[in-house]
């Protein structure tokens, strides 16, 4: 049995429910159309620091924050378009951004469909037209993020996409990854190394990214919680970045379709025709062991 529950708080949120499996998922539309929680047997999956949550003027820790037009940021926070200048904040601005509920469904699946339109506010970082449409399903042990970019200017419209996936783990020593590359990309020093699936969680921060990848599936193995996590994505996701701090008790592995400052540089940027769409899917399932 699917069901969609409607709480009322600080910020509304939605609760999608797939009963036989006891799955559950929350929803905050208006807070960056984020997914703040994901539940499966009683089991939470995501990690969520909710006292910047609280916070409006903080950027969300946690949950499954949206990154759009960029992922990463800009030096100076500043790129050109026809020769001008705008700034343009790390991650882009649709985590920030209240979405609308375009539509619920409950039939044979849970799904909440989001939308986000630009405004006079997003013009003045990012002079396009678009309209996106997210739709989260939760279907048994699985979570889809299915989304729908679409080109509403007059010109091509550059940018990339991404989510911040940030799972909840208690010890990271009992963690294993299969990540689909062999070289990893230390966004800090810009230095590239090979990668063997191991992390030292020993350093302050690992800011690792992955640009060069063999396939369309990634697993992060939790021993000590007996979770195994798969993420799946479409081809247009083309780097995965890792991500997490010593003594907070999560890490982040982000399908991006493009690194850092790819604005500036056009490296895989998406180059949409006016009129045109693009349709992308993320896709979690957890098992347990």
């Amino acid at each position: 049995m699917f069901a969609i529950a409607f709480r009322r708080q600080q910020y509304d949120t939605y609760i999608l429910s797939d009963q036989t499996a006891q799955s559950r998922l929350e929803v905050v539309p208006d807070r960056g159309g984020i997914i703040t929680s994901w539940q499966v047997q009683g089991r939470e999956l995501l990690y969520m620091d909710t006292a910047r949550f609280a916070d409006p003027s903080l950027s969300v820790r946690g949950g499954i924050p949206i990154l759009f037009p960029i992922c990463g940021n800009l030096p100076d926070n500043t790129y050109t378009h026809n020769g001008q200048s705008y700034t343009l904040k790390q991650h882009g601005f649709a985590r920030d951004l209240p979405w609308e509920v375009l539509d619920r469904v409950t039939q044979d699946q849970a799904s909440l469909k989001l939308g986000l339109s630009s405004n006079d506010q997003t013009r003045a970082v990012y002079p396009f037209d678009f309209q996106l449409e997210f739709t989260y399903t939760l279907q048994g042990q699985t979570l889809s993020l299915q989304q729908r970019y679409t080109n509403c200017s007059s010109e091509v419209m550059p940018f990339s996409i991404g989510f911040h996936p940030y799972f909840l783990v208690l010890d990271k020593h009992q963690l294993r990854f299969e990540i689909p590359a062999t070289e990893a990309l230390d966004q800090k020093s810009q230095i590239r190394q090979p990668f063997f699936n191991t992390f030292d969680f020993e350093r302050p921060e690992i800011d690792w990214a992955f640009p060069q990848l063999n396939r369309q599936v990634a697993i992060g193995s939790d021993l000590s919680r007996h979770t195994r996590i798969t993420l799946s994505y479409s081809p247009e996701f083309s780097a995965l970045v890792f991500w997490t701090l010593k003594g907070k008790d999560f890490y982040c592995l982000e399908p991006w379709s493009a690194l850092r400052n790819a604005l500036n540089t056009g490296d895989r940027l998406f180059d949409l025709a006016p009129g045109a769409t693009l349709e992308t899917e993320v896709s979690l399932t957890v098992d347990f062991n």
